[in-house]
């Protein structure tokens, strides 16, 4: 599928991957609300988190991810399962 469709497939609660990637269990997941502790609330000043997407790592560690102009362009994307 394209960034598009993966895009779309985010929104709608779903993790995707590229085929392409090197790293196994890798994949993406819209992050759309968290929680703040409250030292971390102190820093943010009453500002409002908003959505963004993380990658699950190769080493199975969770980073906000950003997309590359390859990844954007690719036709590679699949969904992947919950687990």
């Amino acid at each position: 599928m394209t960034f598009s469709e993966a895009l779309s497939a985010l929104k709608a609660g779903k993790r995707v991957a590229r085929v392409g990637w090197n790293g196994k269990g890798m994949w993406l997941l819209l992050i759309k609300g968290w929680t703040v502790d409250v030292e971390y609330e102190t820093v943010l000043h009453g500002l409002l988190p908003l959505p963004w997407i993380g990658m699950r790592t190769a080493t199975s560690d969770f980073v906000p991810w950003l997309a590359s102009q390859t990844d954007v362009l690719a036709e590679d994307w699949m969904e992947v399962d919950d687990a």
